[in-house]
């Protein structure tokens, strides 16, 4: 595991949920190279698809914007050392 600790810059996630997010993108950054922030993004969305179900995204870069609607309770942005990560569940169609 990485040593440097994750600095959550803003989140509406449960605290539970919010340690899973930086032990996902932990493990992540141990697993593949720092550069490669696809397959970085692809490793968390799979664990927060397994773990809380489907319909997570996942965003990982050291520069990038975004706009989007979340399902509450479910957003997270931080920073794990040179990168960012922003992981939320997207909001159904049914549920607008």
């Amino acid at each position: 595991m990485l040593e440097g600790k994750a600095l959550i810059q803003d989140t509406d996630m449960p605290v539970k949920m919010q340690i899973q997010a930086t032990a996902s993108a932990s493990q992540a950054l141990d697993l593949y190279d720092v550069f490669d922030c696809r397959s970085i993004s692809a490793h968390i969305k799979k664990e927060f698809d397994k773990r809380y179900g489907c319909g997570w995204q996942c965003v990982v870069g050291s520069n990038f914007g975004c706009f989007f609607t979340h399902s509450k309770g479910t957003f997270i942005y931080f920073t794990l050392e040179t990168l960012s990560f922003l992981i939320f569940r997207g909001v159904s169609s049914s549920s607008s």
